[in-house]
């Protein structure tokens, strides 16, 4: 059942709005996920310092202000009574009911305070694993969320992905959304994950996190995949998101989509947030690609020409087995780059080694599921046949989930 989401405003005087739309709730489609490769740390806070300092400001700006737009009842403040690091190792993001400075909102005298906190200027990710742990709030009227805009900012042209938000009504659910030119607000793409035996995210901490690549975003929670977005998920319209984003944490009040805090909700509340991190898996120095039978995904003869297979064989730790994962979303071994041949979309479309193009049947995206997947095909890297004897030819072919689909990297 789609939920109404509208306007988000941006309290910068930088920004521009930015909107929350709709997504459909429905079961998810969960893998285990894992690392995916050696990993590069580009971004971490794990808010270590005493308790009742403010956040580093080296990394975070707090906004200021009420938010008219998607009317929001909090208004937005700059000290450390709504943000400060606890002294355990987190940041306390509060939502308090209360107007101590006579702060004026959109219908008058503010009812409630907060605090929202934002990279821009500071920090960029473009690509890699983004992730924060938080234990979040529960209550009606509560709507803490973890997301991030496209620089610079023209909403909903410049893009915004959502990595996790909740509101107060669905104690078990948080939904993963991407808005841009032709599908923001009630037209936003994305899925929502419930946790099972009617838990509640806000009764425990739980890692919120999108695998990013060129022309594909996967989500999970706490390392169960729940969607996959690519350009085909669109319907033709344009995919704003192969370019900077920064992060953003805030916890709202009130709103069109969460509705008010009602007599059942109690103040103060909390957005506990342990860490926020973002790492790209670039290494420069190749690692085996393990699959079906623990054998590695294998340049065939060590031959760098145009055109040589890419097949499974004896992992034997030799340079036709040791892959580069960039995050340019290439695969790399022998200075060359895993292709599509032909440009192929269709099941079993082979894989080789190529000079390096920058086209789309070279991009791949490496899911905490096990998956390599190409965006441009929507298909899963396949050891055809299910075959695992040496030599087999490397194929793509539809995600099924299967053993021959399944590979670790590293």
């Amino acid at each position: 059942m789609a939920s109404p989401r509208l306007l988000r405003r941006c309290l910068l005087a930088a920004l521009s709005a930015a909107l929350v739309g709709s997504v459909a709730v429905g079961p998810a489609q969960a893998g285990t996920a894992a690392p995916a490769a050696a990993a590069v740390t580009t971004f971490s806070d794990t808010f270590d310092g005493p308790a009742g300092a403010a956040v580093d400001s080296s990394k975070w700006t707090l906004e200021t202000g009420d938010n008219v737009n998607n009317h929001e009842r909090q208004y937005y403040t700059s000290g450390t009574k709504n943000a400060a690091l606890d002294g355990q190792g987190h940041l306390v993001i509060t939502a308090r009911k209360e107007n101590p400075a006579g702060y004026q909102c959109w219908y008058g005298s503010c009812q409630y305070t907060s605090a929202r906190l934002n990279t821009a200027g500071k920090f960029t990710a473009q690509y890699g694993h983004v992730e924060a742990r938080m234990k979040i709030p529960r209550g009606q009227g509560m709507w803490p969320a973890f997301w991030m805009l496209g620089t610079p900012v023209n909403w909903p042209d410049s893009g915004e992905i959502d990595v996790m938000e909740n509101v107060g009504f669905e104690p078990s659910t948080v939904h993963g959304t991407i808005h841009g030119p032709g599908y923001s607000g009630s037209g936003g793409i994305g899925a929502g994950y419930t946790l099972p035996n009617g838990q509640a995210f806000a009764d425990a901490f739980h890692t919120f996190a999108v695998d990013w690549a060129p022309d594909s975003i996967t989500w999970s929670v706490d390392g169960n995949v729940y969607q996959r977005r690519t350009p085909a998920d669109l319907g033709g319209k344009t995919w704003v998101f192969n370019k900077p984003f920064f992060l953003i944490l805030n916890l709202a009040v009130g709103g069109y989509w969460p509705g008010d805090p009602d007599g059942s909700t109690q103040f103060p509340q909390q957005l506990v947030v342990d860490s926020v991190s973002v790492t790209t898996s670039d290494s420069a120095a190749g690692v085996p690609i393990r699959g079906l039978a623990g054998k590695c995904v294998d340049v065939a003869g060590a031959s760098s020409a145009n055109g040589t297979p890419v097949q499974l064989y004896d992992c034997n730790g030799t340079g036709a087995q040791a892959w580069t994962v960039g995050s340019d979303g290439t695969l790399r071994a022998l200075g060359k780059c895993l292709d599509v041949t032909g440009n192929g979309t269709a099941d079993g479309s082979t894989v080789q080694l190529w000079d390096c193009t920058g086209g789309p049947n070279q991009k791949w995206t490496v899911t905490g599921a096990h998956d390599i997947v190409n965006p441009q095909a929507n298909k899963c890297l396949d050891v055809t046949g299910n075959n695992s004897a040496n030599g087999t030819r490397l194929q793509i072919w539809t995600c099924t989930g299967g053993a021959n689909q399944k590979w670790t990297v590293g």
